[in-house]
């Protein structure tokens, strides 16, 4: 069980990244609907992710804090109303979910 746990927060952890080094590399190409779609998306892989956080408190809290930024930041960019958020607050969320993964990983790597 802890190496799934341990493949499980460094899979989410490289996923998290590639898909930012993704729309970092290739800025422009998201319209409103994939905005939206991408927060949905994550929005949902992380509320599954939630699941395995009964004993993996710090996972739990920085993937509710990355869902808040990250997703919130980019359903605002998707209805045109991004404009008052700091420009960091999607790249913080990006971080906390990477995180959060990470801290995942982590846990599994502990003895018990």
């Amino acid at each position: 069980m802890r190496l799934w746990i341990i493949l499980a927060g460094l899979n989410g952890l490289m996923g998290v990244a590639m898909s930012a080094l993704g729309a970092h590399a290739f800025p422009g190409n998201l319209t409103a609907q994939g905005w939206a779609s991408l927060g949905a998306q994550f929005q949902l892989i992380h509320a599954v992710a939630l699941l395995a956080g009964e004993r993996m408190a710090w996972s739990v809290l920085l993937f509710n804090l990355g869902i808040a930024a990250f997703c919130g930041s980019l359903y605002l960019k998707a209805f045109g109303l991004a404009d008052w958020l700091p420009g960091l607050v999607t790249p913080a969320g990006g971080m906390c979910l990477m995180a959060g993964w990470l801290t995942m990983a982590v846990y599994g790597l502990k003895k018990r």
